[in-house]
């Protein structure tokens, strides 16, 4: 069965120099992938680098997972993407979400104030810029009456990094639907999809994506791929946000989460985030083992195989 795949920018993450995120990029373009997400970090900035990379490639799709939104004025995000998706001919998708409190507030020295509400405002104005080029906007948080005129503009999706209740109501209500990372399966069938769904459908939207993250790793001893991923996504159970949905799976670790096991094992595991409502996963390949290549490699070549 084919599946709608795309891949997680790990290269980005670890800084790894420009040149070598094109060639992986490229060579995803190459083997089938659908889209390839990259992170905001503490590294190159997401949007930029998809704009450099809307040179070299044609078909496949970029996303950001995601872009934090209290640092970034939603009229000058907007702008940008509008700009990013125009140089690459409409393949961009902006994934947009508050971030976590003490990287906002702490870190930054920003308010992280009512997020859900936050990023519903925060979307309706994006939407409305990247659409109509103009937004008249008076909320609780924002009040911007303005607009821009990017040459040959077309309209982008919006997705949000969706958790909570009210964030999954706004994802359906007035994005284009979510991204998630570290969701487990249970989450995705009786949480995520359904509410996003049903938001998307009282308000009389068409059907939303539902962009499952996941590391994914093909090995023949899962306790052994597990307790990598145990190892590389230590810090992520320690932020209230994740800590949230790892409880709801009733697992300890976020790297728990992970798609592990050999070829066939792997295959069915995506397949149940699909059938429990995902639109399509974008894997972070890990590598396991002594023969870590090994490892990269068998991931690759399952999951291209899906891909086709």
């Amino acid at each position: 069965m084919t599946m709608k795949i795309g891949i997680y920018g790990g290269n980005v993450r670890r800084g790894a120099p420009l040149t070598s995120i094109i060639d992986e990029v490229v060579e995803m373009e190459e083997r089938g992938f659908s889209s390839y997400w990259f992170p905001q970090v503490g590294t190159y900035d997401a949007l930029t680098v998809i704009a450099l990379i809307g040179q070299k490639t044609s078909r496949i799709e970029m996303g950001t997972a995601v872009v934090p939104s209290y640092p970034r004025h939603p009229s000058a995000l907007a702008q940008q993407a509008a700009t990013v998706n125009t140089l690459t001919n409409g393949r961009l998708v902006l994934g947009v979400g508050p971030s976590h409190k003490p990287g906002i507030e702490d870190g930054l020295g920003l308010k992280y104030d009512r997020p859900a509400l936050h990023m519903r405002e925060y979307v309706s104005i994006i939407k409305s810029l990247g659409t109509e080029g103009k937004v008249d906007f008076d909320g609780e948080m924002y009040r911007i009456k303005t607009g821009f005129a990017v040459p040959e503009a077309q309209p982008f999706q919006v997705v949000i990094s969706a958790l909570a209740p009210l964030m999954l109501k706004a994802a359906g209500e007035v994005a284009d639907g979510t991204v998630t990372w570290m969701v487990g399966l249970n989450t995705i069938k009786n949480n995520t999809s359904p509410a996003i769904r049903k938001a998307a459908s009282d308000a009389g939207r068409s059907d939303p994506r539902i962009v499952v993250g996941l590391p994914v790793c093909v090995h023949d001893d899962k306790d052994q791929a597990t307790a990598r991923a145990v190892q590389i996504f230590k810090g992520y159970g320690m932020l209230p946000n994740y800590r949230r949905q790892l409880d709801a799976e009733g697992i300890e670790e976020a790297g728990e989460i992970a798609v592990v096991g050999n070829e066939k094992e792997v295959e069915e595991q995506l397949q149940g985030f699909y059938d429990a409502g995902a639109t399509e996963v974008i894997a972070s390949v890990i590598p396991a083992g002594d023969d870590s290549r090994g490892s990269f490699k068998r991931s690759y070549e399952l999951l291209e195989s899906l891909a086709k």
